[in-house]
């Protein structure tokens, strides 16, 4: 069973996701949050495994909100809502640690979808939106204090290490980059483990953004596909 955590200030949205949520055999509401901080105290209480998280909210935003839920070990994965897809809120969500982003006016089968893929937690959720988000915004902004440099980044992870990180950065989940690169999918999560570490992410959509900020994925590289 997955838990899950609703965290929206307006109960009309939270109580439409409950309903969708609910009527699946595998998915259950542990709790609902009206803002950011009443987002981290639940979670305390509830260890849910998925949070859905609204940016903009009271007290606490989501952003603050997502950082202080996926920094603690064995945190929730974090779905961020938002009303529209090249909000820079939600870049900077992804950012802090959250595993991906959805519209609010999500249909409800792909509401069920992303939040079965982002708590198996080892595929991109909508790599194409996802990365064209990050790469168009990493283009367009100075980089983030503390970002890795494409120097560190050589100097942190092995040759196999960036090849992984660029096939993550393309969208690929664990399956797909051990039939890419003809190993076990034992060795690619050992990898995706190692390169998580060595950078200091705690979700592929960090290890992303750190692939691009680096120059080691340019942001238009995979735009098309």
């Amino acid at each position: 069973m997955i838990r899950i955590l609703l965290a929206d200030d307006q109960r009309l949205v939270r109580t439409g996701f409950r309903l969708i949520l609910e009527s699946e055999p595998d998915l259950t509401v542990v709790a609902e949050a009206a803002d950011g901080q009443q987002a981290i105290e639940l979670a305390r209480t509830t260890r849910p495994d998925v949070v859905l998280m609204d940016v903009r909210m009271p007290v606490l935003d989501g952003i603050a909100a997502t950082a202080g839920l996926t920094g603690q070990p064995g945190g929730p994965r974090v779905l961020v809502l938002t009303t529209f897809d090249l909000d820079e809120h939600v870049y900077d969500a992804l950012a802090a640690g959250a595993s991906g982003f959805l519209l609010k006016d999500v249909k409800a089968d792909q509401l069920v979808d992303a939040i079965r893929t982002v708590h198996a937690g080892d595929a991109l959720l909508a790599p194409t939106v996802t990365r064209r988000l990050i790469g168009r915004l990493v283009a367009a902004r100075p980089p983030r204090s503390g970002s890795t440099t494409r120097s560190e980044l050589a100097a942190r992870l092995t040759e196999r290490e960036q090849e992984v990180l660029v096939l993550i950065a393309r969208g690929l989940s664990n399956a797909e980059i051990a039939r890419a690169l003809v190993v076990s999918g034992a060795t690619v999560k050992t990898h995706v483990g190692h390169v998580f570490a060595k950078l200091g992410v705690h979700a592929r959509s960090q290890a992303v953004i750190a692939a691009y900020e680096s120059g080691l994925v340019q942001p238009a590289e995979f735009d098309r596909t």
